[in-house]
């Protein structure tokens, strides 16, 4: 005979409610209903973490954590740090909606931790955090991450940014007011440098938010190179207006670096802006002509600036400052330290390319939650910070490994990827999920899945479908 409570528990079960949705044809019902099915929401990141299995990504992060937890029942520090990732791949931009997803019963099995962190964890967690341990655990995971990197010719380009990162309340250590795209506004001022040709960020400092630009950039300079691994060389550095100073422009000399850096268009320059045409050379590049100051007449021996001015009535689209003294161009200065084999459009171009390191700063603020999460201690949101760039560096070399050339944001691996619905079972003792995929679209997962077995390594041509398709 059945109990009480088995009954409601069945009935309850069963039970479904009617709701009415309009259709081509007219208004017609659905039944809503509950299951008592195991069904996964985010079952498609079980693919990261067979990435993160197969690269001993969990040994890593516990050998980098500084904390030493003395209950037995406190959480693994490993299990909470992945768990914030977890959430950040899920989409999770605060704390609490990382939290909520701890009511996700299955998600620990398919990530490998013992629960999911709450948000009073994750507060715990990153209130651990001081900037020792930031420095030396964070720059040892980010040189194990580019290790992965192989070498290449020439070196690695690395270009230099800083960014603000506004939070309104303003309350929390090291919000300072200072000059963002806003206005005057409380925030963060961080530092950023990233590998082009990898798309990695390998570099990140936090600072108060009146900092300036160049505001312990030396250091951050030497800092970063010195944690990248032997055979990602640096050959090139790139920065915009902010790191043209004569002393920073010294520094990376001292260091042996070649450099192009945008230089501001001060009164003397503007004196070359305005010479006649012949003085301007054609580029090649419709609209685009140049002309190559001495950096002797700057008072910058050693340096070459090249002048570039773009009509804009054929470049509209062209960056640059316009001169009332002469309409219809744009006019930009480029400061590098490149042989003289370098052509000034050639040393253009390769500076354009520098426009990739905004689109990350931009992916991470607004798909990876670095302009959201902030902690009352300074060195705890550096921290949070720093395990989401590390979750959007591990998203790049994820997609290496799929052998995938066009890199995709996060927003398209939640959607093609880890946003999947699957059934999770027992089979014969053996955990398994079965993903809801249509016949057509199921050979491109297998591949997907094989690929992810691959003895071979991540920059072979053994590539999968496109992400991006």
């Amino acid at each position: 005979m059945k109990t009480r409570t088995q009954q409601t528990s069945q009935e309850e079960t069963h039970q479904t409610v009617p709701l009415k949705v309009s259709t081509a044809s007219g208004p017609q019902s659905i039944q809503i209903g509950f299951t008592e099915q195991r069904i996964l929401g985010h079952a498609g990141l079980a693919l990261m973490s067979g990435y993160l299995q197969r690269i001993g990504w969990r040994e890593q992060l516990a050998a980098a954590l500084p904390h030493a937890p003395r209950s037995p029942n406190a959480f693994a520090p490993v299990d909470v740090a992945l768990g914030f990732m977890a959430g950040v791949w899920c989409g999770a931009d605060k704390f609490s909606r990382v939290g909520h997803l701890a009511a996700d019963p299955l998600l620990p099995e398919v990530l490998g931790t013992e629960a999911l962190p709450s948000q009073p964890t994750l507060t715990r967690f990153f209130g651990g955090f001081n900037q020792h341990s930031n420095t030396a655990g964070f720059g040892r995971l980010s040189r194990w991450l580019c290790g992965r990197l192989p070498s290449q010719r020439g070196g690695y380009t690395l270009d230099l940014d800083s960014t603000a990162i506004v939070h309104e309340d303003g309350h929390q250590e090291g919000v300072r007011v200072g000059y963002t795209p806003r206005g005057l506004k409380p925030a963060h001022h961080p530092l950023l440098a990233a590998l082009a040709e990898a798309k990695l960020v390998c570099g990140f400092w936090l600072r108060s938010g009146h900092a300036a630009t160049l505001n312990n950039a030396p250091a951050f300079l030497d800092h970063t190179p010195a944690h990248l691994p032997a055979q990602v060389r640096v050959g090139l550095v790139r920065g915009d207006a902010g790191f043209c100073s004569a002393e920073f422009l010294a520094h990376l000399r001292r260091r042996g670096l070649d450099y192009i850096v945008v230089t501001p268009l001060h009164t003397r320059l503007r004196q070359h802006c305005r010479h006649e045409d012949a003085a301007w050379t054609p580029t090649g590049v419709p609209g685009l002509e140049a002309q190559e100051v001495t950096g002797a007449e700057l008072d910058a021996p050693g340096r070459r600036v090249i002048l570039l001015r773009q009509r804009v009535a054929e470049r509209p689209e062209a960056g640059g400052k316009c001169l009332l003294e002469v309409p219809g161009y744009r006019f930009q200065a480029l400061i590098t330290s490149l042989p003289r084999s370098w052509s000034p459009v050639a040393v253009w171009r390769r500076y354009n390319g520098r426009a990739e390191i905004e689109n990350r700063i931009k992916e991470l603020a607004h798909q990876f939650g670095l302009k959201s999460f902030c902690c009352r201690k300074f060195w705890a949101t550096e921290a949070a910070c720093q395990l989401a760039i590390l979750a959007y560096n591990l998203c790049v070399l994820f997609q290496r490994h799929l052998g995938q050339t066009q890199k995709v944001e996060l927003q398209t691996l939640r959607f093609r990827l880890f946003s999947r619905a699957a059934i999770f079972s027992h089979a014969q003792g053996r955990p398994t999920l079965k993903f809801a995929i249509p016949p057509p679209h199921r050979a491109w997962w297998r591949s997907l899945l094989e690929k992810l077995q691959s003895p071979l390594p991540p920059w072979n041509c053994n590539s999968v479908g496109s992400l991006a398709a």
